[in-house]
């Protein structure tokens, strides 16, 4: 079965440099076992990095323990919705690539806000 996105087509890789998702597997597939919902394909930001710290989240630091590499600016990355929608809110959410976003992340947010931050892709 494939797994959707926000805009109804079928899921599209997020990154693979660096390696995302729940999954590990470059997509924001989820789970049952996913309780954070990562499933929106972000690409980060300075200022998103520095809010998600600052929230708890440190999402710059390598932690090879983890195989975590640390991201920078215009990494892409599979983001918990809950997270993106309080970023939203405080100012700071990420450009979104929309067809990377799996269609769960509209249980959090709304496809709107999602389309207000689409990225640009080539």
């Amino acid at each position: 079965m494939t797994a959707l996105n926000v805009l109804g087509g079928a899921l599209s890789l997020c990154s693979l440099e660096p390696l995302t998702g729940w999954q590990r597997d470059g997509c924001c597939n989820t789970d049952a076992s996913d309780r954070g919902l990562h499933v929106v394909c972000a690409v980060v930001t300075a200022e998103f990095l520095a809010f998600s710290q600052h929230a708890g989240n440190d999402l710059s630091t390598p932690r090879p323990e983890y195989g975590f590499p640390g991201l920078v600016p215009g990494d892409r990355w599979c983001l918990c919705a809950a997270r993106w929608e309080e970023a939203r809110i405080a100012g700071f959410a990420p450009e979104v690539v929309l067809e990377a976003t799996h269609a769960k992340a509209l249980e959090i947010t709304a496809l709107g806000h999602l389309q207000a931050h689409a990225a640009a892709i080539d």
